[in-house]
């Protein structure tokens, strides 16, 4: 993986750096990153997929609702693997090839997720869209 300068992001990050929605602050930063392994990402890459088909191998859990049967979908591992290596580009002080790709996995319902998450957006564009609004009258 390779940094990308994309300069379009620089405004969102700008707005995102600290975003006050009074109970709650939000604190981003979007970075763009090509998904082309280079020779210690496919490294790490294969070390994930080869640990994380050891552990559905020896798992006897057979709940389908648990988190680990997320893993055996060759796309839920492929997105694990991404986030691995994004964090190990964001954060090279720090060794992610010890990582246990089956403990990233918390029981959650998406459901959940997703209406916290819509939630904190809904906030984010409303606080966007009362500056944008307040510069245009500024103007």
């Amino acid at each position: 993986m390779k940094f990308l300068e994309y300069t379009p992001l620089d405004s969102i990050n700008l707005f995102l750096d600290h975003l006050n929605l009074g109970e709650s602050t939000i604190k981003g930063n979007l970075e763009a990153f090509s998904c082309k392994h280079t020779g210690t990402d496919r490294k790490l890459s294969l070390s994930l997929e080869h640990e994380i088909l050891d552990y559905l191998g020896q798992s006897s859990d057979s709940d389908p609702s648990s988190p680990v049967e997320y893993l055996s979908s060759r796309s839920s591992r492929r997105t694990l693997i991404y986030l691995v290596l994004t964090l190990s580009h964001m954060y090279p002080d720090y060794d992610f090839s010890a990582v246990r790709a089956h403990l990233f996995f918390r029981e959650e319902e998406w459901e959940t997720f997703k209406q916290i998450y819509d939630t904190y957006l809904f906030e984010a564009a409303r606080v966007c869209f009362n500056l944008t609004i307040g510069f245009i009258k500024w103007i």
